[in-house]
């Protein structure tokens, strides 16, 4: 079999099967070229999720008669001056885009160098079908009909024309993200879709396409090492979402998609957020063109960096510190609770709906009032609980429930809550929640999850300085567990060590603990020394020691925090609350969730109708 050259018009089909894989593709790739155009205004319009038609028009520098024949051969580019493809710094740069889309459709090229007349230029599925002038203003117009019409084998592939207009949309949002000095507006079966202006911040265009919550539940990061800088905003640990897609990643005003990058906001966000959630993030990274490769693939949407550990650790230390300076921060609006409380049925004069069941009115007690007892303390302030009774008065047409929990004696005026962001605690609630008011409304604290919190970063404190301090037990402990997981403890017996518990092996199914970290206090010694060897189990090989340290330390502050259902004092709460705001991360727990929810004034008034 003999070797033959093949012709142009197969040589663009093929190179459309790299370049051109869908709808979404094309227009990634037009609306590439009008940003590198210097457009302002950039309009998109679609037909049938872009197998029907793609238009993208744009206010650009335009072209003559001349480039946009030259334009639609392969590999003919201005965007390379030179031979130094690493020192591009245009989103395109092969050449290949428009002769590729043009060899797969019905492509309607028209173009106007300001000052001069425009030009129009047909390309049927590779063949030029005509030519002449064109009447449209400065700039560039490309429309593109019947994609894959006459390559059935590829239009069969096509998902739904719902599914490609969401494709569509998301290349546009991430290129309009990365330029908010730029125009966009996209239109679908003649309904407009997404509609930005130019001349936005950066943190409000991203706000714009993704979630306007994420500027109050967002933390600005401004981070440079080693001649890499990286920007952006990034959602707090409880401003989460079910799937990555609200993940925005751009090398050099360059949206991509690498593994690299979504691994680093993995390990950046780790024991701040549940496994089965993802964080929001807008991140920017602007590397020296000789950093970075972008000619990795023909859809440009892969990168491949010279020092990548050197680019893991930038991100994971830039968003780790964006996410300190955030301290207790967390998502500020409760929304699913307050749906939850709003869906109630309104309450009815018998009391349904208010959880109080329904009382007969023939037996429904009228109204109660309470009698109190003097306490017999020496203070003789307050009233004793065990000692207070109830009498009932005459009935009437409703009724008050009795008092159902109990307010401590006020022995000092309660402190004022202005200088304090969590507020001041007003009391307990079923022996697990903290209730604090602030300035501005109420807040909400599990004790459980707060207190973890201060106990994991109390333990990276004390390793930072030297290790954690173990306090003996009187009597060592026996624990007995299975071979596998003895020896998993013994392997890492020096590094549990130095988080303060001293353990040895103790015959073949045992291991004999005798110290404990001392910030823990009393502790379920057996239960964190099960806990610990699951989690040894469960690691990665691949987990650098700090990654494999920050989870012993985790399942350790888990075992030594305040348990649910254990009663507080009220000097106990607020010196929970006042550690809480000096405390980095502490507005979620060491596995993710919320540590705390507020309720605004205006949050309160619209449960009672009063907004």
């Amino acid at each position: 079999m003999s070797i033959r050259r093949l012709p142009e018009h197969l040589v663009n089909r093929i190179a459309a099967g790299e370049v051109v894989e869908r709808p979404a593709s094309a227009l990634k790739e037009l609306v590439e070229n009008a940003v590198d155009a210097g457009a302002t205004r950039i309009a998109v319009r679609l037909a049938g999720g872009g197998t029907d038609l793609v238009e993208v028009t744009d206010d650009g520098c335009g072209m003559t008669p001349e480039d946009m024949a030259l334009a639609l051969e392969r590999h003919a580019t201005s965007k390379l001056p030179d031979e130094a493809i690493e020192n591009v710094s245009t989103l395109g740069f092969r050449g290949e885009a428009l002769p590729s889309i043009a060899s797969v459709a019905r492509m309607t090229l028209e173009s106007r160098v300001r000052g001069s007349e425009g030009w129009a230029r047909v390309v049927d599925n590779g063949v030029v079908v005509s030519e002449g002038p064109a009447a449209i203003p400065p700039g560039t117009r490309v429309r593109v009909e019947g994609l894959f019409e006459r390559v059935p084998a590829r239009r069969k592939f096509l998902r739904s024309p719902r599914s490609e207009f969401a494709a569509c949309l998301d290349v546009v949002k991430r290129l309009a993200m990365a330029r908010p000095d730029i125009g966009f507006s996209v239109e679908h079966d003649g309904r407009r879709s997404l509609g930005v202006s130019g001349g936005e911040t950066l943190p409000d265009r991203v706000a714009a396409l993704t979630d306007r919550g994420l500027v109050d539940n967002g933390v600005g990061i401004d981070f440079v090492r080693e001649g890499i800088g990286l920007g952006g905003i990034a959602g707090l640990p409880t401003f989460n979402r079910g799937v990555a897609d609200h993940q925005y990643l751009f090398v050099n005003g360059r949206p991509v998609k690498d593994r690299l990058l979504i691994g680093a906001i993995r390990g950046a966000y780790a024991e701040m957020m549940p496994r089965d959630r993802h964080a929001v993030v807008a991140l920017f990274l602007d590397v020296p063109p000789d950093a970075v490769d972008v000619n990795v693939h023909p859809a440009k949407t892969e990168v491949r960096f010279r020092d990548p550990a050197m680019v893991r650790g930038l991100i994971v230390s830039g968003l780790r510190r964006a996410l300190d300076e955030a301290g207790h921060r967390s998502q500020s609006a409760p929304e699913s609770a307050l749906a939850a409380w709003t869906q109630e049925q309104s309450p009815s004069p018998s009391g349904e709906g208010l959880g109080w069941g329904r009382v007969p009115q023939d037996e429904a007690p009228a109204f109660w009032s309470a009698v109190p007892t003097p306490n017999p303390s020496p203070e003789g302030e307050g009233l004793s609980v065990d000692q207070r009774s109830y009498a009932i008065n005459e009935r009437r047409s409703f009724f008050t429930p009795p008092p159902q929990a109990r307010a401590e004696p006020a022995y000092a005026p309660p402190p004022e809550t202005i200088d304090f962001p969590l507020g001041v605690a007003r009391g307990q609630v079923a022996k697990t929640y903290i209730v604090a008011e602030s300035p501005d409304g109420l807040i909400l604290v599990d004790q459980h999850a707060a207190h973890e919190r201060l106990v994991l970063e109390r333990m990276r404190k004390a390793m930072a300085s030297g290790g954690v301090s173990s306090q003996a037990l009187l009597l060592p402990e026996v624990i007995e567990l299975d071979e596998p997981a003895c020896d998993r403890l013994e392997a890492r017996a020096a590094e549990l060590s130095e988080f303060g518990l001293d353990l040895d092996r103790f015959g073949p199914h045992a291991m004999l603990v005798r110290g404990v970290p001392a910030m823990l206090g009393q502790s379920d010694v057996t239960g964190l020394v099960t806990d610990l060897a699951d989690e040894l189990a469960a690691f990665d090989e691949a987990l650098s020691l700090k990654e494999r340290l920050d989870h012993v330390a985790a399942t350790m502050a888990c075992h030594g925090s305040v348990r649910a259902g254990r009663i507080l004092s009220v000097a106990e709460m607020n010196a929970l609350l006042r550690e809480m705001e000096i405390t980095p991360h502490s507005g979620q727990c060491n596995h993710g969730r919320p540590t705390w929810v507020k309720l605004a004034h205006g949050d309160i008034e619209k449960l009672f109708g009063r907004k």
